[in-house]
């Protein structure tokens, strides 16, 4: 079964390859009531994209393999996710990480570390917007 596409209890993708990163976004989101789906890259990401159509996207930039930029190129690039939200995170709050996480499409940027407040910020703004879009 399928989270709803409301905000509450939407589905969120988090794709980070530092468990930590991982298990404090579930434990934030989780709590507020959201369902949450972990990946460790952005290969095992585009598998549970398409299984669990999340509602928003965080995708940390620096992971092996498929980097963040990467994945959200090819997000942009799928008919069925084009437009779903996705967060770049970074532990970097560079002027040019951010330039580049908007040129591959991404619709905002968290630095790492986050908390649970600028987390929460994040998802209830992109949600809300893309459910009135």
């Amino acid at each position: 079964m399928l989270a709803s596409q409301t905000q509450a209890g939407s589905t969120i993708l988090v794709i980070d390859d530092s468990s930590t990163i991982r298990r404090s976004a579930e434990i934030f989101l989780s709590q507020a009531g959201y369902a949450v789906v972990l990946a460790e890259d952005g290969f095992e990401a585009l598998a549970k994209i398409i299984d669990h159509q999340p509602a928003l996207i965080f995708c940390d930039i620096q992971m092996p393999r498929l980097d963040g930029y990467q994945t959200c190129s090819l997000i942009r690039h799928s008919a069925q996710f084009h437009t779903t939200p996705v967060v770049m995170l970074s532990s970097k709050d560079g002027l040019f990480d951010r330039a580049r996480g908007a040129l591959v499409g991404a619709n905002a940027y968290l630095t790492k570390p986050f908390t649970k407040d600028s987390l929460l910020k994040t998802v209830r703004e992109l949600v809300r917007h893309s459910a009135a879009a």
